[in-house]
C-alpha cells in the first residue's frame, strides 16, 4: 500500500472534500467509496456526517451497508464523525435498526437542536493528542448509553461526546471544520498498523460480489 495508506471517504453525502482535505494533510491517500467495490484495499475508512435515512436509502439498496458492516468485523480502522458516529452505533434510540454497528453505545439523533442550534466548543481531550480541541456540532447526535469496552475521550455537558473501541472512532462532531489534525491522524496512525498486519484484500474476503 505504500508509504501513504489508502483511506476512503465515504461519499454518499457529508463533507466528503474537508475530510480528503484534513487525510492528506495527515499523510493519508484519500479516495472516494461509492460503491462495494471502493472498499477493496483499504486500509481505514471515514463515514462523514449527513442524515442516516439517506445513507440507510443510498447505501443500504446497492449492498454498500453489508459490504461496511463485513469490512468493520475484518478490523478496518473507521472513524465515524457525527451521523457516521450513528452509523457505528450499536444502538440508535429513536428506534431505527442498526446500520454498521461495533460500538457498544446508544445514540439519539439530532438530539441537539436544528442548524441553528449548531455551536463551536473547546473540549478537553484524553488520549488523543495534547490540549483542548475545537469542536463543531451540527444537528449533532447525543450519546446515551456507554457500553464497558468503549473508552470516552472527552465530554460535554455530562455526554460522552467522543468514543473509541479498537479500531472504530466515533465523534458527535466534526473535526473536518477545522485545523486540528488529530482525529484524523488517529485514523492514518491505525490505518498504517493495520496495512502493516494484514495481507491485502481481496474482493472475497470483503464480500464483494457475493
Amino acid at each position: 500500500m505504500g508509504s501513504e495508506p489508502r483511506i476512503g471517504v465515504l461519499a454518499v453525502q457529508g463533507a466528503v472534500a474537508e475530510h480528503e482535505r484534513a487525510l492528506a494533510e495527515v499523510g493519508a491517500a484519500a479516495v472516494r467509496v461509492r460503491d462495494e467495490a471502493g472498499l477493496v484495499d483499504l486500509a481505514g475508512l471515514v463515514i462523514p456526517g449527513g442524515e442516516t435515512t439517506t445513507l440507510r436509502r443510498v447505501a443500504g439498496d446497492s449492498g454498500l451497508v453489508d459490504a461496511l458492516r463485513a469490512a468493520r468485523r475484518g478490523g478496518l480502522p473507521i472513524l465515524g464523525t457525527c451521523a457516521g458516529l450513528i452509523a457505528l452505533a450499536d444502538e440508535i434510540l429513536d428506534g431505527d435498526p442498526t446500520l454498521v454497528g461495533g460500538l457498544d453505545i446508544g445514540v439519539r439523533r439530532n438530539a441537539y437542536g436544528r442548524q441553528v442550534a449548531s455551536f463551536e466548543t473547546l473540549l478537553a481531550i484524553d488520549g488523543i493528542g495534547q490540549g483542548p480541541v475545537e469542536a463543531v456540532f451540527i444537528r449533532a447526535p447525543v450519546i446515551e448509553r456507554v457500553g464497558e469496552g468503549v473508552r470516552v475521550h472527552a465530554t460535554h455537558r455530562g455526554r460522552a461526546v467522543a468514543v473509541s473501541d479498537g479500531p472504530l472512532l466515533g465523534l458527535c462532531f466534526h473535526p473536518e471544520l477545522t485545523a486540528d489534525p488529530r482525529f484524523h491522524q488517529w485514523l492514518v496512525g491505525r490505518a498504517r498498523a493495520y496495512a502493516r498486519g494484514s495481507s491485502e484484500h481481496t474482493k472475497e474476503e470483503l464480500g464483494v460480489g457475493a
